[in-house]
């Protein structure tokens, strides 16, 4: 009951993340695009499954604080798929901006399930705001 309990709570803040996301302006220009605010609310639809706070900490995906500039599959204590340990880079704006077109163009069979980020503006504003972190 706990487990289903969770989901629930989980499917919910889910479905609050992406009214907001939604009841935001696509970013109007480059510099909007930049900000990290968008990108703070953006950041919403990926907390359902990371977690962002300077504890190393995972949910069901990794810790993203501190992403940019730390080799990929490299947080000590979380179970990266095969695929993404097979992988030699480091995160930076480049391989962020193509993870979050689409993860399985970059990694072909990685455990992220997730559609991906289609509106480049957006992209680029979650990009900021995890240099923030």
């Amino acid at each position: 009951m706990r487990t289903l309990n969770s989901l629930l709570a989980g499917l919910a803040i889910a479905s609050i993340c992406l009214a907001l996301i939604a009841a935001q302006p696509p970013a109007a220009s480059a510099a909007a695009a930049q900000s990290p605010v968008r990108g703070r609310i953006l950041f919403l639809r990926c907390a359902s499954c990371h977690d962002i706070g300077t504890s190393p900490s995972a949910k069901i995906g990794p810790n993203l604080h501190g992403i940019i500039g730390r080799r990929v599959a490299s947080l000590e204590g979380y179970a990266y798929s095969v695929s993404l340990k097979s992988q030699n880079f480091v995160w930076d704006a480049a391989h962020l901006d193509a993870w979050l077109t689409d993860p399985n163009a970059v990694v072909p069979g990685t455990a992220m399930a997730f559609a991906g980020i289609p509106e480049a503006d957006d992209r680029q504003a979650l990009i900021r705001y995890l240099e923030t972190q």
